[in-house]
């Protein structure tokens, strides 16, 4: 879908006009002054089109990018989210393991379990262990409910989150621009489109009239992608 509009259009429309406009016939005097207008008009929606479509495309490209990103990262963050809930699965399959051994009373398989701890699990279970949980009944239920114990993966699950909503807003604001420079293009297109039909009327009112009305929105549309946000380099 183009995204603006064409520039060879915008000049088939001027000569378009021109033919018609008397320029080549016996205009004078306040008709030559208004044709002068009518294609000064022509001329500049033609150099204001071409960059509302380009700026148009480049921040569709850029909303485009930032969006893919958005799913990489968000897929990156679910993936490190499920392996660190099969490691906090694992650290607790192996803590039940040696409190079973515990229980049973032997010490063999209490030492088999132990080996099998992640060396940041054994961290917080050493913790644990100094805390007198047997005697105490006011320490942590388990190694996991330590401070030492580490959630691997949550964290960077939680960066790539975040980072996932900010490139998703990044990206939908582009695609806001985008929009607004389309919005620009169809302003322009009405310019084209009143100071196109203005020379076919023979009633100078009614063509002055268009004129004035495609240069009132002409001046609008202007001020308003001059305003605009800047598209990316």
């Amino acid at each position: 879908m183009a995204e603006g509009l064409s520039a060879s259009e915008v000049g088939q429309e001027i000569a378009h006009h021109l033919e018609h406009s008397g320029v080549h016939g016996e205009a004078t005097g306040h008709d030559r002054v208004v044709t002068i207008i009518e294609a000064a008009l022509l001329a500049a929606v033609a150099l204001l089109a071409a960059w509302s479509g380009y700026a148009s495309a480049k921040w569709s490209t850029e909303s485009r990018l930032f969006l893919s990103q958005a799913s990489a990262a968000r897929t990156e963050a679910n993936r490190a989210t499920l392996e660190a809930a099969e490691t906090v699965n694992f650290d607790s399959s192996t803590f039940e393991a040696w409190f079973t051994a515990y229980v049973a009373g032997n010490e063999g398989a209490m030492e088999v379990a132990e080996r099998r701890f992640r060396p940041e699990f054994a961290v917080a279970f050493d913790a644990w262990i100094a805390t007198d949980p047997l005697n105490d009944p006011t320490a942590p239920p388990g190694p996991s409910y330590m401070e030492e114990y580490e959630r691997p993966g949550i964290e960077g699950g939680q960066e790539l989150d975040a980072r996932a909503d900010e490139l998703y807003q990044e990206g939908a604001e582009a695609g806001l621009n985008a929009d607004q420079y389309v919005r620009f293009t169809v302003f322009l297109a009405t310019v084209l489109f009143l100071v196109g039909i203005s020379s076919h009327f023979r009633v100078r009112g009614a063509r002055i009239g268009l004129v004035i009305v495609g240069s009132i929105i002409f001046v609008v549309a202007a001020v308003q992608l001059l305003t605009a946000p800047f598209p990316p380099s």
